[in-house]
Parts: structure tokens; sequence; C-alpha cells
């Protein structure tokens, strides 16, 4: 049920609701960088979600007296990933590397959108197998079946 519901937001263009909020527009607008919080350990093929204890780096002394930091600090105390709501999923048939994609110049907002004005996030970039191609039409890169799916 909770998928489905999530799935209807993302359709509906409206934020998916997350076990505590979080602001990308405060946050990067502090001057924080996407790469602060989601490292792209090697190979370089998945983009990290940061660990609570990544968080409370910063508000071990920050809005201490909030309840959702509050929140964060319990997560971290028992070393627990906060079960953040996916935005986007790539499917697991298909073979995707973000360090190719940032090596090759592209930004985190060519496919997710404007995340540094927002203060919630929904899916608001197509990343179908179809956007995905038209990107690398029109960015002259590989677009054969294999660049992004495996030989069976």
């Amino acid at each position: 049920m909770k998928a489905l519901l999530l799935a209807w937001l993302m359709f509906q263009g409206k934020p998916i609701p997350q076990p505590i909020p979080y602001s990308h527009k405060v946050h990067l607008g502090l001057g924080l960088q996407c790469k602060n919080c989601h490292t792209n350990p090697d190979p370089g093929e998945l983009m990290g979600i940061p660990a609570a204890t990544v968080c409370m780096g910063c508000h071990q002394s920050i809005k201490t007296d909030s309840p959702h930091i509050q929140k964060l600090a319990g997560f971290a105390q028992q070393k627990r990933n906060v079960p953040w709501n996916r935005v986007y999923q790539i499917p697991s048939y298909v073979y995707f590397s973000h360090k190719v994609h940032t090596d090759a110049g592209n930004t985190c907002e060519d496919c997710h959108g404007p995340v540094k004005e927002r203060e919630a996030l929904w899916k608001e970039k197509d990343i179908s197998m179809g956007a995905c191609m038209s990107c690398h039409m029109a960015k002259n890169a590989l677009n054969d079946c294999n660049t992004c799916h495996e030989e069976k």
C-alpha cells in the first residue's frame, strides 16, 4: 500500500513524505554541495544516502532542540539508517554509473531537477529509457543497448 501511495504522489508531482523533514534548499543555501552528503565511493556507480551520523556532524550543535533533529540523533545513536523513501530508483536491469555521468560533465540537476530550490523532493525529471536515450542523443553519447544493459 505504501509503495502505491508513493508512486501516486510521484506521478502527481507531489513531495514524497519522509520520516524526517529535510530541506535541500536550506542546506544547499548554507553552502553545502551535493557531494558533501551524497558520497560516490569506488567504483562510482552509486551515490550514497548519508548516514544519520553524517548529519549529526553538524547537528550535534545546530538545532539540537528540534524534535526532528532529536529523532535523527536517535537513529545515529542506534547506528541505524534513516528509512528515507526513495524519490528516484533505477531498475535493476539498467547499468548506470554516476561517476561516468559526472565525469562527462553532467550535473545532479540534469537528472534530479533543481534540488537546490526544493524544500521537499518529488520525481520531477523523467528517467525513463526514452528520456535517457534522448539525452544521450542530444549529447552525442553512446546510445546502443549495451551501454545501459548487459548482454545476455
